[in-house]
């Protein structure tokens, strides 16, 4: 056997040893995906003209827009439960080149996401430490943050799980005080405050939408979630409750309870609330939680995007370096190639990240949603271990409200927002073409099979959902094979017969 033939070997070991994702894991990974929190909502208030449109907005737009995605992603990410998870998904539905445009888009939405968070964690830092002012101390901190952060994603999707469980604790802890603390104090009069002259409705909908989206992400990991048919689904559910709560306590506890101006609700102002309701020491805690949640924010958003990249290299869009693992079972170019987009997008401002991540991630969303109605339609017998209870025309007002909500976010962008989602759009468009032209001339190694099960087997099963799915293009079909054999205990037993014969020979 030759060296490559080992280092794949060792690869596929490290994949299959690797602790999967468990119920409790997941939950706190999704929820740091989605929120991590209610820190960054203090804007909500401002941009709201007081705190009723705050209010109305986390409770509303939950129902027509967090629910509705968690139950898609929940359907489809069970009906292909392999990293990648989106990709998968539209590469099904409308083809490879449509396929590849998502995971572009969904990447690099990703990343500009994920430049917020070392930054917002040391705009924390700096009230306690003036010296993160300075360039001479905050570039090399940013450094530093972003490599530590990058080892721990290196090192095991299990860790990075736990790790966001006991974040999320100590993240969520001081806001459950502020709101026991702040009970005497509330008079409900104070929610229904609205001045509709200081209304920013851009700025509204935007932070809505911000801290109410990335629902999908997970799928990207579905290969490294334990039976993700039943984990999945109480995931979501959990995490939708977890996440809407963690909103409306503090914001209840907060505008409830102190006479505030909507003009000072900013940034960072809940550690002023929980000074005025419990103390410097509340303050000092909220700080230091918000600091610790946007570390959680930043390593649940790069093993999305790592894992998403590393499911796109084995479904042969990416080279096939994309998708070689380290001893921990991690994606280690694939972790290297998110940090450096971090890198080089933290120096933009706040408001620009959020408008460019949000055009480019209501995109991709507008796609899923096509891809969702779609695969009812045309495959539906497809095996769905979990499947929202509505039939097409069901589904398809399911997507409405949230899809008129995407384009309403998009249409309040700004030009320049238009402009540079544009050229990021034709960039995609002119990738895909090189992509496969360097994959035709063999300039570099792509992955032509899934890795899950031996080719033999594999190739056998393609031909069988081929007579079953007539039409369906060959990606598909290798998606829909896998998810045949996964869900045939005979077939599963086979496969590792077949194995265990592998190894030995």
């Amino acid at each position: 056997m030759g060296e490559e033939g080992m280092t794949s070997d060792v690869q596929q070991k490290a994949a299959k040893t690797s602790p999967k994702l468990t119920v409790l894991p997941l939950i706190a990974l999704i929820f740091y995906e989605v929120s991590g929190g209610p820190f960054g909502v203090e804007d909500s208030v401002k941009a709201g003209g007081g705190p009723l449109l705050s209010l109305l907005g986390f409770l509303i737009f939950p129902l027509i827009w967090s629910i509705p995605e968690a139950l898609i992603t929940a359907e489809l990410a069970t009906s292909f439960p392999e990293n990648g998870g989106y990709v998968i998904w539209i590469s099904s539905a409308f083809g490879p080149f449509w396929g590849f445009q998502e995971g572009f888009w969904k990447w690099l939405s990703g990343v500009l996401d994920n430049a917020l968070y070392p930054v917002l964690f040391l705009d924390y830092l700096k009230h306690s430490l003036p010296i993160f002012n300075l360039l001479i101390a905050r570039i090399p901190a940013l450094l530093g943050i972003t490599g530590a952060l990058t080892y721990l994603n290196y090192r095991g999707l299990h860790i990075v799980g736990f790790s966001a469980v006991s974040l999320l604790v100590f993240s969520l802890c001081p806001f459950v005080v502020m709101g026991i603390l702040s009970i005497p104090r509330i008079k409900p009069r104070r929610w229904l405050v609205v001045d509709f002259k200081k209304v920013d409705w851009r700025g509204y909908f935007n932070s809505m939408f911000w801290n109410l989206n990335y629902w999908d992400k997970a799928s990207t990991l579905a290969g490294e979630v334990e039976n993700p048919s039943k984990t999945f689904p109480k995931a979501l559910l959990g995490a939708v409750v977890l996440v809407v709560s963690s909103y409306l306590i503090p914001l209840l506890a907060g505008t409830g309870g102190l006479t505030s101006p909507s003009s000072e609700w900013s940034d960072g102002y809940f550690a002023e609330v929980g000074m005025l309701i419990g103390g410097f020491w509340l303050k000092w805690w909220i700080q230091a939680a918000s600091a610790m949640s946007n570390l959680g924010l930043f390593e649940a958003e790069m093993s999305g995007d790592a894992f998403q990249l590393l499911g796109m290299s084995e479904m042969g869009m990416l080279p096939a370096i994309f998708a070689s693992r380290s001893k921990y079972g991690t994606p280690t170019l694939s972790i290297l190639c998110s940090a450096t987009g971090v890198i080089f997008l933290s120096w933009m401002s706040f408001q620009e990240i959020l408008e460019f991540l949000n055009f480019l991630y209501a995109i991709g969303m507008l796609l899923e949603f096509a891809a969702f109605i779609k695969l009812r339609i045309k495959k539906p017998d497809l095996h769905r271990p979990y499947k929202v209870p509505l039939q097409t025309f069901g589904v398809t007002m399911l997507c409405l409200l949230p899809a008129v909500l995407l384009v309403l976010v998009m249409c309040l962008a700004s030009l320049r927002t238009f402009i540079v989602s544009g050229g990021v759009i034709i960039v995609g468009f002119l990738l895909y073409p090189v992509l496969v032209h360097a994959k035709d001339r063999k300039w570099t190694q792509f992955d032509i099979e899934q890795p899950t099960s031996p080719s033999d087997t594999r190739q056998e099963s393609h031909s069988a959902v081929s007579e079953m799915y007539p039409g369906v293009d060959e990606a598909s079909v290798s998606l829909l094979s896998d998810l045949s054999s996964t869900t045939q205990p005979d077939q599963e037993a086979c496969v590792s017969e077949n194995e265990e014969l592998l190894k030995t020979e």
